[in-house]
């Protein structure tokens, strides 16, 4: 249970509770997302999750897993607060220093003049880093509604379809497969827009003879999938050809030096290692990883300046790319899991180039 994990943190701070405002670090509690809402857990176990009349049954349906216990409001947010502090005589919070408004801060320090604030830092990311298996299983689940959706789309793109349809027709093949919303917005992207790693659609035609890149995701329960793949369409070129597969030699040495304990930036340099070799490094411009969970970004990043390390129960994504100005761009992403066994790869879609 993530309460248990919660009150094992309350405690390594000497606090006694937690107060969360944050919507993934709340999902992490109560189960799902409110878009307004505050979860407070003691040190003794005893949550709350208090809500305003929009979230009251469904949070009621997920307090029945998480055993939580709902209030809702009758006044104001802040007064509820001061209530169960009061109630369980709380005399220090743990606070959300990285992502609450300064103004927030404020107000709630006021509102409790006699409660010392302790700053949380990332230390709520460094365990929801750690995915459990119900967790693993929900972004398997976003991955196979994105990966189905993908393959359903590849016969629409042709030369003649804009980046804009064949994005809203991507985003709609999600929702029909059961996602719950994309990931991020989708990126989908032909001939010379592909060397903008995150370029949004527009109204360009593809061609033949051009690269189409996708980058894409799907959530279930609020966790997210994250892939990336890039197609040609008619006929590709040497030049592509042989980029295409740099960048895939380039992904598979990163994938291989994933593990346990490994560094970060031990593994981005894997695969910049590979693209160095042939002077193509300078066009990679991004970093080759980053953990993906309840927020499509979140945790750590495989770059170079990265201190942080793997360890098992991360989800990361491996995506090194090539992008040549004027010309094209190549990303192939896929999201791995270090599970206790070892490294798996959730992404299932062939990532030998496809020309269709």
């Amino acid at each position: 249970m993530h309460i248990e994990k919660i009150v094992d943190l309350i405690k390594k701070n000497h606090s006694d509770a937690l107060l969360l405002f944050n919507e993934s670090n709340m999902h992490y509690a109560c189960g799902f997302s409110p878009s307004e809402g505050i979860v407070i857990v003691t040190k003794g176990g005893k949550g709350y999750h208090i809500v305003d009349s929009r979230y009251t049954e469904t949070a009621q349906e997920h307090s029945k897993k998480t055993g939580l216990t709902v209030v809702e409001i009758s006044s104001s947010f802040s007064d509820e607060v001061k209530s169960i502090v009061n109630k369980h005589k709380i005399k220090s919070i743990l606070f959300e220093n990285e992502t609450i408004s300064f103004a927030q801060y404020e107000r709630y320090a006021k509102l409790l003049e006699n409660v010392s604030f302790i700053p949380l830092g990332n230390q709520l990311m460094l365990l929801r880093n750690v995915k459990d298996i119900d967790e693993i299983n929900l972004i398997k689940d976003a991955n196979n509604i994105a990966e189905k959706s993908f393959l359903e789309l590849l016969p629409e793109v042709k030369a003649g379809k804009t980046e804009k349809e064949l994005a809203a027709l991507f985003d709609y093949l999600m929702a029909k497969n059961g996602s719950e919303g994309v990931s991020f917005d989708t990126i989908l992207l032909t001939g010379s827009h592909t060397s903008m790693p995150h370029g949004v659609p527009g109204e360009r035609k593809i061609k033949d003879g051009d690269f189409v890149l996708f980058d894409f995701g799907a959530t279930c329960q609020g966790y997210h999938s994250d892939m990336t793949r890039t197609v040609a369409v008619g006929h590709a070129t040497d030049e592509m050809i042989e980029c295409y597969n740099l960048v895939l030699k380039a992904q598979l040495a990163g994938i291989k030096a994933l593990a346990d304990g490994v560094k970060c930036a031990d593994v981005y340099k894997a695969s910049y290692d590979i693209l160095q070799e042939k002077d193509m490094a300078k066009y990679f411009r991004h970093s080759l990883g980053h953990g993906v969970g309840l927020d499509i970004h979140e945790g750590y990043n495989a770059s170079p300046k990265s201190t942080d390390t793997f360890e098992t129960g991360n989800v990361t994504s491996i995506e090194p790319g090539i992008y040549i100005p004027g010309k094209f761009g190549i990303r192939i992403e896929d999201l791995l899991y270090i599970s206790p066994r070892g490294r798996e790869n959730l992404s299932k879609i062939t990532k030998e180039l496809i020309i269709l």
